[in-house]
């Protein structure tokens, strides 16, 4: 594996702990600001859509450039979002500043994609994407708890002023490390790659890791209520229950990465990508059952870390080897299906919670998402299995 990748991958770990950290962060912005606290909770919302907007954008932007140029380039623009935000005392420059950090994180994800895969093997390609993954998941273990304890500790801007730092020895690496060559020029190349991206199982593809994304998220996002309004488990625990999933999510990337991704030679969904995606919303209704319960909570949190990321792992995989005549753009596509997914999801247990009055319904709306994903992926491999046309 070069070792570029895994440079990529810090990159990818400090841009996460960027996206992710904001949530411990709410309070301290809005007392500093003076704001609502909507308002400044707001702040996770406008870089989820940032991240949609952005990859497609930013991905098509930047095909002209080398890819050195295109990797430093969006680095040092997020570097520079962080140290604007870090020292602004407006809160519509701060909310600018998330939109465009958003922005070139997807740009920066999607280029790091092709790079990754176009450097390894064909072999070893399931595996870089993992390793790229991985900076995310990472990031939900070990990045946001630390930048919600930096910013009890010192403030929130010194949350801000790490993730500059964190970025520093990165951006030195891409500038010494980075491939040179052009990622693709010409606009006909893009409108063709754009072509590429209508096919059948490339749009498959991405509606199952949107659907795979939306089903981790909608959980996910009320892990810590369920917790302590269902399972009465003090607010100390929910370091632990958080870390506890993604301690699962690592896992789960990394046997997706050895494993071989999420296709066959073929083009068709691996048997166990099926497998695992039958899993998703079997745990996801078996959370919302016994939630309620400590041991259970932990366990199957543990347990639906690993099959979301793992399964979500093998998806992106699947993407780019589908779309693998748009190797500028499949990455890109692939970046915004799950942050669509990240979006979407929350907003659907949040109706769905406010309707019930029980956090644990947001599981159940985990559970019909993964159970859609889990239909899509069987009839994809069915499909290719009986040689229907993929576009």
């Amino acid at each position: 594996m070069p070792v570029f990748i895994h440079v990529l991958g810090l990159a990818v770990f400090a841009q996460g702990t960027s996206e992710f950290m904001l949530s411990g962060l709410v309070p301290g912005i809005a007392r500093d600001l003076s704001v609502p606290v909507a308002a400044a909770a707001s702040l996770t919302s406008a870089y989820a859509v940032g991240m949609v907007v952005g990859a497609p954008l930013m991905a098509a932007w930047s095909a002209r450039w080398p890819r050195r140029r295109a990797l430093a380039g969006l680095l040092a623009a997020f570097v520079a979002v962080h140290v604007a935000g870090a020292v602004t005392h407006d809160f519509a420059v701060l909310f600018g500043t998330r939109i465009v950090a958003a922005v070139v994180n997807a740009g920066f994800l999607a280029v790091a994609m092709s790079v990754a895969t176009s450097l390894a093997t064909p072999e070893k390609q399931a595996r870089a994407t993992a390793v790229l993954l991985s900076g995310v998941t990472l990031a939900c273990v070990a990045g946001v708890p630390a930048g919600a304890l930096l910013g009890e500790r010192a403030g929130w801007r010194a949350a801000f002023w790490a993730v500059a730092a964190l970025c520093l020895p990165a951006l030195a690496l891409v500038f010494r490390s980075a491939p040179a060559e052009a990622a693709g020029r010409a606009r006909v190349r893009v409108r063709r790659e754009i072509g590429v991206l209508r096919a059948r199982p490339v749009r498959s593809a991405l509606a199952l890791a949107a659907l795979v994304n939306g089903a981790t998220f909608a959980t996910f996002a009320y892990l810590a209520v369920i917790a302590t309004e269902t399972a009465r488990l003090p607010a100390a625990a929910v370091p632990g229950l958080l870390a506890a999933f993604g301690a699962g999510a690592f896992a789960g990337v990394t046997v997706a990465g050895r494993a071989g991704g999420g296709g066959d030679g073929d083009g068709r969904p691996r048997r166990g990508l099926v497998l695992a995606s039958a899993a998703l919303p079997v745990g996801w209704a078996a959370l919302a059952l016994a939630g309620a319960a400590a041991v259970p909570l932990f366990a199957l949190a543990t347990v639906q870390g690993a099959l979301s990321f793992g399964v979500g792992s093998a998806v992106v995989h699947r993407v780019l080897r589908v779309a693998s005549d748009a190797p500028a753009l499949g990455g890109s596509f692939a970046t915004a299906a799950l942050n669509a997914g990240a979006v979407a999801g929350p907003l659907l247990a949040g109706a769905a919670t406010a309707a019930t009055g029980d956090q644990r319904t947001a599981a159940w709306i985990s559970a019909a998402l993964a159970a859609t994903g889990l239909v899509l992926t069987a009839t994809a491999r069915r499909a290719e299995s009986a040689g229907r046309p993929r576009a």
